[in-house]
């Protein structure tokens, strides 16, 4: 009798699937990613168990793994064409991620860099629209998203949503922008009172507000540039 416990006895602590549910796909090893990408073994063997022996075949090297034909996976007992192909079609998004990586995440250290990227969303509206920018500890864009829109001389920035997007999206700096359709690059109260209030609630939650850029036909304002962070 064959004592060894699948994967759906074991506790679910220790499950891939649940374990990447609770954790994140970063607290997971090489296998347990395999073996969520296989699903499942074979009778007498877990589907962990089949992706340890599947990145044993390659060494236990990620590059040499996706150097593999289909047909050199498909050699292993318990691996089918829909196993192999799952794996290989992984480690090919992950290499085409790194590759796009460069060009498509640019730095973002200047208000400058956050004036070409916004003007093409703002520069010629006629309401105001506020804007979020994303980034990673390096300073490299992670997103862009439209946080409201309104009329002609104002729009609602709702600080609860602004601090949901950035958790949700790990940012760990974010830049402000909006628009003066009016073409009045200066700063209004309320714009300062935002701004201000924003930055207090990013140190609290350890996400830096690191600029406010107000983006209108003549130029741009930059809160940072001129002193009023």
């Amino acid at each position: 009798m064959d004592d060894k416990l699948s994967i759906p006895q074991w506790a679910k602590a220790d499950r891939p699937r649940e374990r990447m549910l609770a954790l994140g796909p970063k607290a997971l090893s090489d296998a347990e990613l395999v073996a969520i990408l296989l699903r499942s073994g074979q009778a007498s063997e877990s589907a962990l168990d089949l992706a340890k022996r599947v990145l044993h075949t390659a060494g236990n090297d990620l590059h040499r793994l996706a150097a593999l034909s289909p047909s050199d996976l498909m050699r292993l007992k318990g691996v089918g064409e829909a196993k192999a192909l799952a794996v290989l079609a992984a480690l090919e998004l992950g290499a085409r991620r790194r590759a796009l990586e460069p060009a498509e995440r640019p730095l973002v250290g200047s208000a400058a860099v956050v004036h070409e990227l916004m003007r093409p969303h703002l520069e010629d509206l006629q309401h105001e629209e506020f804007w979020l920018l994303l980034l990673d500890r390096g300073l490299r864009l992670i997103d862009k998203c439209r946080i409201s829109q309104g009329g002609m001389h104002g729009t609602v920035a709702d600080p609860k949503m602004i601090f949901r997007i950035a958790l949700e999206r790990k940012a760990s700096v974010i830049i402000l922008s909006h628009n003066h359709p009016s073409g009045q690059l200066r700063p209004s109260e309320e714009d300062i009172r935002l701004t201000r209030k924003l930055r207090e609630a990013g140190a609290l939650l350890d996400v830096q507000v690191s600029d406010h850029v107000i983006v209108a036909l003549g130029g741009y304002y930059s809160f940072a540039e001129s002193g009023a962070m």
